[in-house]
């Protein structure tokens, strides 16, 4: 059974003194923006900040799901600004228990907190240090990785697989020779929108080592038709799940969200902070989860958009990375920075490159009306660009 002793603070650790310490503790909870901390601050969110946007500009560049909150969420939350001058901390315990019983758990197994980057970094912060490493998929979303580098922490990216899945194998073998604190896994992936298969996920916790804990983020999951690790929970494994309402649920301006795991991983993250949550994110959130036909419908109209992108892509001998969630890798031949400029001129905002992959670009799938615009500004640009001649990855 995984122990949680190593995740006490160690201030030597990190490199960090008892003092710097207190004052990172006091701003967390404070809500201030730390280097790496809020969403909104992260850097990761800064590049795809680019308004203000011409009122006809298609804005695809940050995962955001364009169908905004579901009529119930919203209701809710119209409902709820009056009462915007109080805490209302038992809006957070319903919106805890909606998600607990949906999830078949106990309530102490869900912690709610505004969106998921929150848990993600105190996740980092409680598990990792300078002797803990923090290892990740290359590319993979680089906010943990901001955290850990933050702490002194040291951060292994291990490529994906062939067929764009975490290397399970190669990531269990590092964080035996390394003794890692997090195996951090996103899947679907972010950027990729790969799926990495629950059999290797279990294989993860049946093979890493027991002071190890595993970090699987589901941000992308209701996007896609593989199964939940909600699960593996239940059956106490080692590993906290986090989750947002911001793809989806349409929800990324509200901040909700949550980790999932046992109380004795979760408590580890409470010690970074605490404080009373949006009440707009949680009865919107709360409201969301009680739409039985919500995130199948969702899913089924994000579905049809992209693979009606990806047919377009394949009839035109673009190259991309095949995806199940709401945003794909589009190989450009050319610096990916560039490809961003010239759609900008186009009035299309797309997202940025990973370093290890620095000729594609990351599209979210927007509209059925703006990616019809993205089409057309593909073409122009690939058009304008050298000569191209490559097949679907």
């Amino acid at each position: 059974m995984f122990t949680t002793k190593h995740a006490e603070p160690k201030l030597s650790s990190v490199g960090m003194s008892r003092r710097n310490f207190a004052r990172m503790t006091a701003l967390l909870t404070a809500g201030a923006a730390l280097p790496f901390y809020g969403e909104s601050q992260l850097a990761m969110a800064q590049l795809s900040k680019v308004g203000p946007l011409p009122p006809d500009a298609v804005k695809i560049n940050a995962n955001e799901n364009p169908l905004g909150p579901c009529p119930e969420a919203i209701e809710a939350i119209t409902k709820v600004i009056a009462k915007g001058g109080r805490y209302e901390y038992e809006m957070t315990d319903t919106f805890a228990k909606t998600l607990a019983e949906l999830e078949q758990l106990d309530t102490e197994y869900v912690l709610p907190f505004p969106g998921s980057s929150d848990p993600l970094h105190r996740a980092v912060l409680a598990y990792c240090g300078k002797d803990k490493p923090f290892i990740m998929s290359d590319p993979g979303y680089e906010a943990g990785a901001r955290a850990a580098q933050f702490i002194g922490a040291k951060v292994i990216k291990v490529p994906l697989t062939k067929s764009y899945a975490h290397d399970v194998k190669t990531m269990v073998e590092v964080a035996k020779a390394k003794n890692a604190g997090l195996i951090y896994i996103c899947n679907p992936n972010n950027p990729t929108g790969t799926i990495t298969p629950k059999s290797e996920i279990e294989w993860v916790l049946a093979n890493k080592p027991e002071e190890t804990l595993l970090l699987l983020d589901e941000a992308y999951i209701h996007l896609s038709d593989e199964p939940m690790g909600s699960d593996l929970v239940s059956m106490d494994k080692d590993l906290i799940i986090l989750r947002t309402f911001s793809k989806l649920y349409g929800m990324a301006g509200l901040r909700a969200g949550a980790a999932i795991g046992r109380p004795d991983l979760l408590n580890k993250l409470k010690n970074y902070g605490a404080g009373a949550l949006p009440l707009t994110g949680m009865v919107g959130a709360t409201a969301s989860l009680k739409v039985k036909t919500l995130v199948p419908e969702r899913r089924k109209i994000i579905k049809d958009i992209r693979e009606d992108v990806f047919s377009f892509l394949e009839k035109n001998n673009f190259s991309y990375v095949p995806s199940v969630s709401n945003c794909f890798m589009l190989d450009v031949k050319r610096p990916a920075k560039q490809f961003v400029k010239a759609m900008q001129k186009e009035k299309i905002y797309v997202g940025r490159a990973w370093p290890v992959w620095p000729m594609h670009a990351r599209i979210s799938v927007g509209t059925k009306e703006e990616m019809a615009k993205f089409k057309v500004a593909l073409l122009k640009v690939m058009n304008e660009a050298p000569a191209m001649s490559a097949k679907v990855s």
